[in-house]
C-alpha cells in the first residue's frame, strides 16, 4: 500500500537585535567565548531579566509579514529542561499564550503555488553553545549566545515532500531578509530547523508516530535528512514494526541520522509562568507601527517587477532573491536605464563580480551610477559590451570613472568605417569556407565572422558595424 508523508516544522530565528532579549550585553557572533555574558544570561541569582523592545518589534514585523493575528497580551514561562549550555536550567519562551497565531506563507513548491499554514510565532531566548574542539577529550561552553532574541516559527503539518519542504525555506528565509528581523545566516547559527515527520497510509486522516529531525544547518541537509528518515519510517512499518517517537540528530558530513533521546510531550518540560516577567502587552499603535514599516514582500515585488518592468519570470525572481539586489536594480532603473539591460547587467556581470568578491549589492563598491555611466557609453558605441565587463572590474578594484578607465586601458571602441572595413575584409579572405556556408543558407556563422574581427582587432571593432560590413560584403560579392 502507498504511504503519505506528513511534515511540520519548527523554525527557530535569531533576531537582528544589537542587545541580547533579557538583558544588555551586546549581540554578536563571533567574539571570544564567554565575553558577552552578565549576571542575567549566566542565571545568576538574583538577576532579573529586563525586556528589550527592540526584539518585540522585530517579532512583530515577522508575524505580521506571515498575516498571523497578533495577541496584545502575551504571557511569558519557563521551559526547565537539563541541558550543559543552560545557565538556568530552564528558558524563558512562550507556551499557551503566544505573541501570534494563524500565518500563512505562499511558496512556489512542486504543485505551482502553495501555502503552509502558520501555527504560531513566540518569543523565547538561545541557549549557549557547547564547543567539542577547543580542549582535548572534553567539551567547553560558550555562553555568549544564551539569551539572544529568537523568535519561533511553527508550522501547520502541510508540507508533504522534502523538495518541497527546501523551497519553503527558501520563501521564509527571503521573507525574513526583506523584513529585516534576521540575517538568516545558517553558518552562525541565525536559522535552525527542526523537522517533525511521520507517515501513514494514504487516504487516512490519522496521524502516525512522528520523530523530529534536529541538529540540521542547511535547507540541503533538511532536504536530504527527511528523505532518509522518510524511507526508514516506510521500511518500519512495511516490516510490521512500529515507529518509535524519538528526536534524531541529523550528521551532515556522514549523512545518517542518529538517535538522541525519546521525544519528549509538552508535559516533560513542566511549564508555568515566568514569575520575575509580567506578562508581554502590546498596543495597537505597536501594532499599526509594524504594519506600516513592512517592505514591499518578496512575492509581491517579484509579480511587480514582472508587470511594471515587463521582466522574464527568471529575471525577476533573481532580482527580488534579495531586497539588496531588487534596489540596486530600481536604483539602476531609476537613472533612465532600460528595465530590460538593467536585469540583465545586475544579474549577470554584476552577480558575477559579486560572487568573486562575496559580496552583495548592499556591500559591492561598484554603485548604480558607476553602472549606469558604463552602459551609457556602450549605447553611444564608445566601448564594446566585453570591454566593459573588464572595466567594471577595475571600477571594483580600484574606483574611478568609466570614461577615464576605458581611454587609459585603450578600449575606446574603433567606429571608423575604414579601419573596420579593412578588418573585415581580411577575416573574410581568411574564412573563404565559412563565406560559402553563410551565402549557403548559414546564417548562424556570421555570429563566428563577428567573433573573428573582435578577435583581430583586439576587441576594439564596434561589433554592430562590423556585423552590418560583413553582411554588405558577402552580399555584394
Amino acid at each position: 500500500m502507498s504511504w503519505e508523508t506528513v511534515i511540520g516544522l519548527e523554525i527557530h530565528v535569531r533576531l537582528k537585535t544589537e542587545h541580547k532579549l533579557f538583558c544588555s550585553d551586546r549581540a554578536v557572533f563571533g567574539s571570544e567565548p564567554n565575553t558577552s555574558i552578565c549576571p542575567v544570561c549566566m542565571g545568576l541569582p538574583g538577576a532579573l531579566p529586563v525586556l528589550n523592545p527592540e526584539a518585540v518589534n522585530l517579532a512583530l514585523q515577522t508575524a505580521l509579514a506571515f498575516g498571523c493575528t497578533i495577541h496584545f497580551e502575551s504571557v511569558w514561562a519557563r521551559k526547565s529542561y537539563f541541558y550543559p549550555d543552560l545557565p538556568k536550567g530552564y528558558q524563558i519562551t512562550q507556551f499557551e499564550h503566544p505573541l501570534a497565531t494563524k500565518g500563512t506563507l505562499m511558496f512556489s513548491g512542486s504543485e505551482g503555488d502553495m501555502s503552509v499554514s502558520i501555527r504560531r510565532v513566540h518569543m523565547e531566548e538561545d541557549a549557549g553553545k557547547l564547543l567539542h574542539d577547543r580542549v582535548p577529550r572534553a567539551s567547553a561552553i560558550d555562553l555568549n549566545r544564551a539569551g539572544t532574541a529568537l523568535v519561533e516559527i511553527v508550522t501547520e503539518p502541510d508540507l508533504r515532500m522534502p523538495a518541497d519542504v527546501r523551497l519553503f525555506l527558501g520563501e521564509l528565509k527571503q521573507t525574513l531578509e526583506y523584513v529585516g528581523a534576521s540575517d538568516c545566516n545558517m553558518e552562525e547559527g541565525d536559522l535552525r530547523v527542526d523537522a517533525n515527520i511521520s507517515v501513514r497510509r494514504s487516504g487516512s486522516l490519522r496521524l502516525g508516530n512522528k520523530t523530529e529531525i534536529k541538529n540540521v544547518n542547511s535547507f540541503s541537509g533538511v532536504e536530504r535528512a527527511l528523505s532518509l528518515e522518510i524511507s526508514r519510517q516506510i521500511a518500519t512499518l512495511d516490516s510490521g514494526d512500529t515507529v518509535g517517537q524519538q528526536t534524531l540528530l541529523w550528521d551532515d558530513h556522514r549523512e545518517e541520522l542518529r538517535e538522541m533521546r525519546l521525544k519528549e510531550e509538552s508535559h516533560d518540560y513542566r511549564y508555568f509562568p515566568e514569575p520575575d516577567l509580567s506578562p508581554l502587552k502590546v498596543t495597537e499603535e505597536q501594532v499599526v507601527a509594524a504594519i506600516e514599516s513592512l517592505p514591499e514582500l518578496p512575492r509581491e515585488r517579484c509579480s511587480r517587477f514582472k508587470d511594471i518592468y515587463e521582466l522574464k519570470d527568471y529575471d525577476a525572481e533573481v532580482l527580488t532573491q534579495s531586497a539588496a539586489s531588487a534596489d540596486y536594480f530600481e536604483e539602476l532603473v531609476g537613472i533612465e536605464i532600460d528595465p530590460k539591460v538593467a536585469a540583465k547587467w545586475v544579474t549577470g556581470p554584476l552577480q558575477a563580480l559579486m560572487n568573486e568578491r562575496r559580496e552583495d549589492a548592499r556591500t559591492v563598491p561598484v554603485r548604480p551610477a558607476k553602472i549606469g555611466a558604463l552602459i551609457g557609453l556602450i549605447e553611444r558605441g564608445i566601448v564594446s559590451e566585453s570591454a566593459a565587463k573588464s572595466v567594471l572590474v577595475i571600477l571594483a578594484q580600484e574606483g574611478g570613472n568609466p570614461s577615464d578607465i576605458i581611454e587609459e586601458q585603450g578600449l575606446i571602441q574603433e567606429r571608423d568605417i575604414g579601419q573596420l572595413t579593412s578588418w573585415v575584409t581580411e577575416v573574410l579572405a581568411k574564412h573563404s569556407e565559412e563565406v560559402a556556408r553563410y551565402r549557403g543558407g548559414e546564417s548562424r556563422i556570421l555570429g563566428y565572422l563577428v567573433g573573428q574581427v573582435m578577435n583581430d582587432s583586439g576587441g576594439a571593432a564596434d561589433p554592430r558595424l562590423a556585423r552590418d560590413l560583413l553582411i554588405k560584403q558577402m552580399s555584394n560579392e
